[in-house]
Parts: structure tokens; C-alpha cells; sequence
């Protein structure tokens, strides 16, 4: 049931799922997958039944699904029948902690394949956990990047501002306020159900992250960022729209 006060400036986690299955089938070209996820965490299963999903309706198979429990150390034994499976890509929506652990454990045992993970991977202390070199060949989904040329001006008056470069949390903080100081502006008032209406009716507006409208869910329309780690940095690798 849609609130009718309560409106999003980040995208629902069931995005994700399709963004990184889009990105598995369309820019990876995997025909197969296999699905590792915390089964102690609704963010993750949503995630897992959300990806198989979709990269099954766009022709791919997931051919193997596996899970764990959060704060688990030894990953190795699910690891070799992943291992086994030979899938093409490996997806993992779960948190930088148990990720970092998994990464690490995989590439010990040979496992190559690219990973693929959502925004919980987005921490820097998954580069302390796994090692920068085992993360090579790893991308998630996450709001957006400092390297997007769509988000300068908001990278530099950000740092200008705190003389620090803006994490997430801080881009979507952006976002929030952005959209309802537009909203104000374009109701010309202080009434709170023009302001609900026109929050409704916010369309192509740039904010800290891109560009963002508001759906009918009062949820936002705006592209996820794919960040690829390469030697224990972050690097965009594209912006995929979700279409659902």
C-alpha cells in the first residue's frame, strides 16, 4: 500500500536483481549462474529470487542454489559444489562481511568465475576481508559513482563543503531534500498536499545521483551504477535502467 507521504529518493532492492541479471546476460553474456545467498536475511532472498527470475526470462539458467547463515566463517565446503556446478557467473546478494569471507575462500579454491553482488558489497572493508587481488573480476550494483560525469557538480560542491568525497548515504541524503525543494518551488507553497502532489509529478529532475522521476509506487525511476573492482578499487562499469 502506497503511503501517500512517504516518497523514495533510492531505488527498491528488487531492482538490483534485475540490474545485475541484465548485466549477467546482456554485458557478461553468461548462459548460466549459480546463487549463493544468506538465507537469514529477506534482503538477500528477495535479491536471489529476483535475479533468477529475471536472467531466466532472458534466456539464462540457474543451475545450482546454495546458502548460508549470517556471521558463518567456513565457506569452503558449499564453495566446492559452486565450484563444481561450473556456472558462468556467480551472484551473492548478501553483506560485505560474509562476501568478503566467500571472495576469499572462492578464488583459494580456484573458483575464477566473475561474482556479481548488490549494494551491500558496498563497503570498504570487503577489500580488508577479501584482499584486493581476489576481488579482480567481482561487480555489484550500488546508487551511483563518483566517477559518473552525470553526478560532478555534486561530487565537487559536496567536497568543497566537507573536504571529503560523498559516500552513498550521503548522495541519496542529497537526493531526498533535492527532490522536495523542487517540489516546494513548483507547488509555490507551503501546503502539504500540493507538496505530496507535486513530489508525485517530479519528473527528469537532476539530483546528487542522476537523473530521477517519481512511479506511481512513489518509488524513483533512475539508472543503478555497476562498479567492477579492479585491484581494490571501485571503477564504473556502466548504468543499466531498470525496466520493471
Amino acid at each position: 500500500q502506497v503511503k501517500p507521504y512517504i516518497f523514495r529518493s533510492c531505488f527498491i532492492d528488487p531492482l538490483q536483481g534485475e540490474v545485475m541479471a541484465t548485466f549477467a546476460s546482456k554485458t557478461l553474456k553468461a548462459k548460466t549462474a549459480a546463487v549463493y545467498m544468506d538465507s537469514s536475511s529477506d534482503y538477500s532472498k528477495s535479491l536471489a529470487q529476483v535475479f533468477k527470475e529475471k536472467f531466466e526470462a532472458a534466456g539464462g539458467k540457474v543451475v545450482l542454489e546454495e546458502a548460508f547463515f549470517q556471521k558463518d566463517q567456513d565457506f569452503k565446503a558449499t564453495l566446492t559444489k559452486i565450484k563444481g556446478a561450473n556456472a558462468d557467473v556467480i551472484f551473492i546478494p548478501a553483506y560485505y562481511e560474509e562476501v568478503g569471507k566467500i571472495v576469499k575462500q572462492a578464488r583459494e579454491l580456484g573458483i575464477n568465475s566473475p561474482m556479481l553482488g548488490t549494494d551491500g558489497w558496498d563497503d570498504a572493508k570487503v577489500v580488508d576481508i577479501a584482499g584486493a587481488g581476489a576481488l579482480n573480476n567481482t561487480f555489484f550494483s550500488t546508487h551511483y559513482s563518483e566517477q559518473d560525469s552525470e553526478v560532478q557538480g555534486f561530487v565537487e560542491a559536496f567536497k568543497a563543503e566537507y573536504n571529503k568525497a560523498p559516500n552513498v548515504f550521503a548522495a541519496l541524503g542529497y537526493d531526498a531534500g533535492k527532490m522536495l525543494i523542487d517540489a516546494i518551488k513548483r507547488a509555490g507553497s507551503d501546503d502539504p498536499e500540493k507538496i505530496r502532489q507535486a513530489l508525485e509529478e517530479t519528473k527528469d529532475l537532476q539530483v546528487g545521483t542522476g537523473m530521477i522521476s517519481i512511479d506511481k509506487n512513489h518509488d524513483p525511476i533512475k539508472s543503478a551504477v555497476i562498479i567492477e573492482m579492479k585491484n581494490g578499487i571501485k571503477t564504473m562499469k556502466e548504468k543499466i535502467m531498470p525496466q520493471g
